[in-house]
Formats: C-alpha cells, structure tokens, sequence
C-alpha cells in the first residue's frame, strides 16, 4: 500500500473541523517550528525534503523561499495559489474541501518561515463551497490561538485571508494572481522583477501552490531528510494526482514518486484499468496544457524503460517523445476517442482564458481554435496541419506569460503523435463526423532507441 502524508486522515468523520483535525495530530508542526525552530531552520527543512512545486513548474520550494528579499521595515507576503484552473486539475479543490486545516497549518509554518505577518488564500471564484470551508477552518484555528496575535506565545502574528477570484484562468499564473489580489484587471506582469523582490503591493512575496503549501506539514513533523527518502532522484515525497477520463476509478490519489505509469494505470489499488474492457489510446499526465502521448510512449520511453511517474521520467525524450509531470491532472483516453476533437476542445478553452495582453497568444489561440473546428467538422484541408503547426509554433516562447505556451503544446503534441488521425479527418470527412478514427497502431510497441 501506498504511504499517504497529506491524505491519511481523508476518510476519518469530521476531519475538516479544527476538533477533528488536533486529535489526529493536527497542528504540531505549527507547534514544533514556533517553539523548537527559528525561521531558517524551517526554511532548511524545506530545502533538505527536496519538495518541488506541485502546480506545475516543479521548481525546488526550499530554493524559492530562499530567494525572497527581506529589507527593513518592509512587509512579506505569502500568496497560496488556490485557482486551480487547469482541465484535468481538481486536486486543490478535494484537499481544500476535506482537510482544509492540512492547508492552513502548511500556511502558519510557511508564513513564519518567510517572516510574512499577512498571507493570503487566492481561490477560484467558482469554489465558493470551498472558501466558505476555508474562512471557517480560519475561525476555528483563530479561536484556538494558532492564528492572530502572539501565536502559542511565541510572539510570531500572523492573519490569514481568503480571497475569491472571477474565475480567470490565467489567474493561475503567479503575477496575474497578484494583479487580481491587488484589485486590478489579471493580466500576468512582465518580469523581472520577480514576485520574491517585488510582488503584492510591491513588497517580497512568494506564491505557492495549495498541495506545496500543505506538504510542508509532514515535513517539519517528520524532518526533511526523511521526507527526502520517499520517491527517486529529484521527484522526492508523495504527489497528489487528479485521476480523470476513461477509467474504472477516476479520483485523487496520493501516490509515492516513483510508481510506474502502467501500475498507476492498470492495479487495482489506484486507477484499476480502462473503464468498459477498452484500450488504452492516449494519456496527458500533467493537465492539458502538457504534451499528449500515445500509449507505447506513456508506458515506456522512447528507450524502451518503464515510463514513471517522476518529473525527470515523465519528461524523459524531451517533448518528442516525453511530456510532463505539470499539474498533475492525468488524463486517460480510451481507444473510442477522438483526439482531433479533443485538441480542439483544449484550444477552445485556451482561447476563452487568453488575457490578450500579448498579440500572438490573443490571436494564435482563436486561429488554432477555428482551424481545428474545421478539421473536426470535415471541412479541413492537408495544409491546414502545416497551418497549425505554424502557428503553435509562432506563439510557443513569445508571450509575457506560460498561457502561450500551454496553448500551443497541445496541438504541437497532437500533431507530433497522431497526424495520422488529422489526415483522415481531412481524408474521409464524412466518416469522421460518425465515427472516430480508433486505437490504430497507437499501442503498438516500439523499437527501443538505442543511443
């Protein structure tokens, strides 16, 4: 069985109540880092666990604390980024609405580790069950003397507040975030400078993620080098993923870094295998913004190695052959889907969440979307898949903010794996519009690379 740090207590009546959540434990990594432990000791901890951000970027949390600046008489910010907005994503959500005081104690030890007095929960605006969850848990804690004035009489203050998005995608980016906190229209800011020199109101900020935020709790309880233990190489500690599409147990599951594709998939512990008796045909591991592959690339490398659920494994052949671990949000695809028409389906969104702050982006987003629509509804040309690699292309690298990027991946990777596919929409229009193109050869195994 799988180790679980931030979802061992998720099935245990009551455990989103401050009551609940003390007796199992709750709160002594609060207590153990504001009695035993100044904020750099805090901070080290973080850096020895080899904790990654878990909403997508992957960078070293310890690392990202310490880049932040601390001048004089200046205040610091910590920002959770709780959008979670990402298709595919909804891991953020389950933990926020089952164990939301995991989050709040993740927020009291990292605020004291960034010397911050004022922290701030972002939350997307349509997750109103879930802010309403959260601004109780902060009564709660507040009532109990872990949060406000004098925390345990450890002379360290600190106020949590959430506040609501309007349900922007690109909030979701770390500066567009703190436009929208600070009142202003999302748009994301060019940098540098960088949030850690200059973010919310100008001052040193930094921005985690909910799941970055609450693994700091089974860190300081048990130490960093234990923590350090769980998974292989640099994927260290326990990942909460979003399990969705054609399974026979979608959900969340907290898995070990380290667990292959193909267990993942198939045992019965997590996912339990393709829904109905259906093949597998196509993953995205990361949420839709990160590259889809085709079965014999997401089970093994292009080297022929067992695919795993790592961020080095998961990128393992670059985006010719390997993706990303991004957010998190897996995806499975059975043989009876189209892939062209979920192409499709991703850049329409990315079209609808483009900010139009940068030209490529604000146009290149709406030209996929419409030229993929004309594929999918049988009135595509062959140069119409030189088009789209054109354009992608043209905005991959080229926009103030990682939008452009998440926008144009999809359809390089779709391109890239299933052409095929594309050009017998093209082909045979009037069977594309009744039936899908099938599994193929997609599951076919490959010769192994051999460098």
């Amino acid at each position: 069985m799988a180790r679980k740090l931030l979802l061992t207590h998720i099935d245990v009546p009551g455990i989103q109540t401050f009551d609940v959540y003390r007796q199992h434990g709750g709160y002594r990594a609060v207590e153990k880092a504001l009695k035993t432990m100044s904020p750099d000791d805090v901070v080290e901890e973080v850096k020895k666990s080899g904790l990654r951000g878990r909403g997508g970027a992957g960078f070293p949390t310890g690392m990202k604390w310490s880049f932040l600046a601390k001048p004089e008489g200046v205040p610091r910010y910590l920002v959770c980024n709780g959008d979670e907005s990402e298709p595919g994503t909804f891991k953020d959500r389950y933990l926020m609405t089952h164990i939301p005081h995991a989050l709040l104690e993740g927020m009291i030890v990292s605020s004291y580790a960034l010397g911050a007095k004022t922290s701030y929960i972002y939350v997307r605006g349509e997750m109103m069950p879930q802010i309403r969850i959260l601004e109780r848990a902060i009564e709660e804690a507040k009532a109990a003397g872990f949060l406000g004035k004098n925390i345990l009489g450890s002379g360290y203050d600190l106020e949590i507040y959430v506040q609501p998005g309007a349900g922007a995608y690109i909030c979701g980016e770390e500066t567009a975030l703190l436009e929208s906190l600070e009142g202003k229209r999302g748009n994301p800011r060019i940098k540098p400078p960088f949030p850690a020199i200059a973010g919310l109101y100008g001052c040193p900020t930094v921005v985690n993620n909910v799941e970055s935020i609450a693994a700091t709790v089974p860190i300081i309880n048990d130490g960093g080098e234990e923590y350090a233990k769980i998974g292989i190489e640099r994927s260290t500690g326990t990942k909460l993923i979003s399990a969705s599409g054609n399974l026979v147990k979608p959900g969340v599951y907290e898995i070990d870094l380290g667990l292959s594709v193909e267990e993942f998939i198939y045992s019965d512990e997590y996912c339990g295998g393709i829904a109905n008796g259906k093949r597998l045909k196509a993953v995205v591991p990361g949420g839709s913004s990160v590259p889809i592959l085709p079965t014999n690339l997401i089970l093994k490398t292009a080297n022929g190695n067992n695919r795993l659920m790592t961020y080095e494994s998961l990128a393992d052949g670059g985006f010719q052959t390997g993706s990303s671990m991004g957010s998190g949000g897996f995806i499975a695809f059975d043989e009876d889907q189209c892939i062209v028409r979920n192409t499709w389906n991703f850049s329409r969104f990315y079209h609808h969440e483009s900010c139009g702050q940068c030209s490529p982006c604000r146009e290149g987003t709406g030209w996929m979307e419409k030229v993929l629509h004309k594929i999918e509804m049988g009135h595509g040309n062959l140069s119409d898949i030189e088009l789209l690699w054109d354009i992608q292309r043209r905005i991959e690298g080229n926009t103030i903010c990682p939008l452009g990027d998440a926008a144009a991946w999809p359809v390089a990777a779709a391109i890239r794996h299933f052409r095929d596919e594309f050009e017998w929409h093209i082909n045979h229009p009037e069977d594309a519009l009744t039936r899908n193109f099938g599994l193929a050869h997609y599951a076919d195994p490959l010769v192994p690379i051999v460098s």
